[in-house]
């Protein structure tokens, strides 16, 4: 073939090649790796819920949404959001710890947030989800029955403490526990009244984990849960020496070093009251 037919041929070979390569680097999936939970329609906007897990479950879940304007088909990117999980009971509702919503960091359409189900029923029933939301100065509300999950091991623990006070300690991370020391991080809530729980500061939280099936041994190198104020959670070392069923013991101090909950382990006390678990 003569060079003048082959050059056109390789200009618009050479121009759709850029393009596609143009048009992939435009698509972002901004829930890559996240699963759905559910969505949840409101009239000209539809709510989507992701985790890690595709799933709500009982202790520590982090949140992200996106709303679609369904007019458009098109992400909702300067929303202004808020939200009220319930759980009703037979004589009484109360709501959970939660935080804040804001935009996921690096993202344009994904908002993002944690909400401490404390409890749910056997049948993952008894909670609903209200989302408070404005776009471009309208107000939307909508409220939505979810199903909570009881998650496999104590995540959490509800507790009254010595000082009359109702605490929630929620188990965040190691989410992927190895024979190592650990990053362990918790959230320790108040309950105020039955709406509200804050964030309790600069208590201590003692940490003594131990194996329960293996003679009930510690492990060398942990450290105590100091808060943080940098993002309002608690932080320790946790130093896991064998796979297995972990009883991670805790005794909770306020300021003053004044014991709220739980004992030390000894040759006479297994375990303190207040725990959480891991296994691996």
């Amino acid at each position: 073939m003569k060079l003048k037919y082959l050059l056109p041929i390789a200009f618009i070979a050479l121009f759709f090649s850029c393009s596609t390569d143009n048009d992939d680097d435009a698509i972002v999936n901004e829930t890559e790796g996240l699963e759905l939970i559910q969505t949840i329609f409101n009239n000209n906007q539809t709510i989507e819920l992701y985790n890690e897990k595709g799933m709500f479950e009982t202790g520590y879940n982090l949140v992200s949404l996106r709303i679609k304007d369904n007019t458009t088909d098109s992400y909702i990117e300067d929303a202004i959001l808020s939200w009220m999980p319930m759980m009703q009971m037979p004589t009484m509702e109360h709501s959970s710890p939660k935080s804040t919503i804001s935009k996921a960091l690096g993202k344009d359409t994904v908002y993002e947030g944690f909400i401490i189900y404390q409890m749910t029923n056997t049948d993952a029933s008894g909670w609903s989800l209200t989302l408070n939301y404005t776009i471009d100065g309208t107000d939307y509300s909508v409220t939505e029955t979810i199903s909570v999950f009881q998650y496999e091991n104590q995540n959490t623990s509800t507790f009254m403490g010595s000082d009359g006070t109702n605490y929630i300690l929620a188990l965040i991370e190691p989410k992927d526990p190895s024979i190592a020391v650990n990053e362990m991080k918790v959230g320790l809530f108040k309950m105020e009244n039955m709406m509200t729980f804050p964030v309790v500061e600069d208590y201590t939280i003692a940490l003594d984990p131990r194996m329960p099936g293996m003679g009930n041994h510690t492990s060398p190198n942990n450290t105590d849960l100091t808060y943080n104020n940098a993002d309002n959670f608690y932080y320790a070392d946790l130093s896991l020496t064998m796979t297995g069923y972990w009883k991670l013991n805790l005794k909770l101090m306020n300021a003053n070093d004044d014991v709220l909950k739980g004992e030390d382990v000894t040759d006479e006390n297994e375990a303190s009251s207040l725990y959480l678990e891991l296994e691996f």
